[in-house]
């Protein structure tokens, strides 16, 4: 089980040689899909489970907690940024400067904890503060130049998004194949791809880059961004049920809600671009 965020890769669960569900990096490497084999499940020969039962397994109450520690950490840190610094026209690039400062603090320690095999709860809830500061600047600056009607539109989008996908999942209406992992990656490789490619041109050709953020290509990238963050909450989703059913340790509740909070920050964010290019000013 891995984040969600299209920047990191994800890894199924195995068992490791002390007969615990941990991370395996062969699956991503191999291309085989992480949800295709369960190691805990019973043997067909003999009837009997593969691994002997234990206490410190996750559970459905670890990821919720540890989900609610994270979300309420970018929440209580977006709003005293959004109260501690309020945006001002006159001196905006300040406030932007000091938004991306967190920004890019939040994804070397996303990157860090990515690339770390065991969750590591000091650095996911500094991902989360550092994430929710930058959150706090933007959405102020959003409800400044856009209206609060923008933030508050993205806040409820993204709720609506995790509800319905979450009824989905539950009604076994989305169904996470090798299939649906192979196209989600493959279309969230090419999605990142391109708005790297839009970005490097706003910067180097100044503008609008190449017009993937602004206008009627706008509207379309953000309802795509939108959908390819909702097909990660069905991953998401798929990760923590078979954790839950493989017997994963419990510290990797945490990861679980690393990945969710990675999924939601990126719902939000395209729901706010998507909502300031529909209220008509770009």
């Amino acid at each position: 089980m891995r984040s969600s965020n299209p920047v990191f890769s994800r890894r199924g669960f195995s068992r490791d040689n002390g007969g615990y569900a941990g991370f395996d990096a062969q699956h991503q490497q191999a291309g085989t899909n992480p949800y295709a084999t369960n190691p805990y499940a019973a043997d067909v020969t003999t009837g009997m489970p593969q691994a002997p039962a234990r206490a410190d397994v996750m559970t459905m109450d670890d990821v919720v907690s540890r989900t609610a520690m994270t979300l309420g950490t970018v929440i209580l840190t977006a709003t005293i940024a959004w109260i501690a610094m309020p945006v001002d026209p006159a001196n905006v690039n300040k406030s932007y400067g000091i938004a991306i400062g967190a920004a890019l603090v939040a994804m070397v320690l996303g990157l860090v904890q990515s690339f770390k095999r065991k969750a590591s709860p000091p650095i996911i809830l500094a991902y989360a503060a550092f994430e929710g500061f930058f959150l706090g600047v933007l959405s102020a600056a959003t409800s400044t130049y856009f209206g609060a009607g923008v933030v508050i539109q993205a806040v409820l989008g993204t709720m609506c998004v995790f509800a319905s996908v979450l009824f989905a999942y539950k009604m076994r209406w989305i169904r996470v194949t090798r299939r649906f992992y192979g196209f989600v990656m493959a279309a969230a490789m090419g999605f990142m791809l391109l708005m790297v490619a839009n970005l490097l041109f706003s910067v180097f050709a100044g503008g609008d880059g190449l017009g993937f953020r602004s206008g009627g290509l706008g509207i379309l990238f953000g309802i795509v961004g939108v959908v390819l963050g909702a097909c990660f909450l069905a991953l998401d989703f798929k990760q923590v049920e078979d954790g839950i059913t493989y017997g994963a340790p419990r510290d990797e509740a945490w990861l679980a809600a690393f990945g969710l909070t990675l999924t939601l920050v990126w719902i939000y964010l395209e729901l706010l671009r998507l909502f300031q290019i529909l209220s008509g000013d770009d």
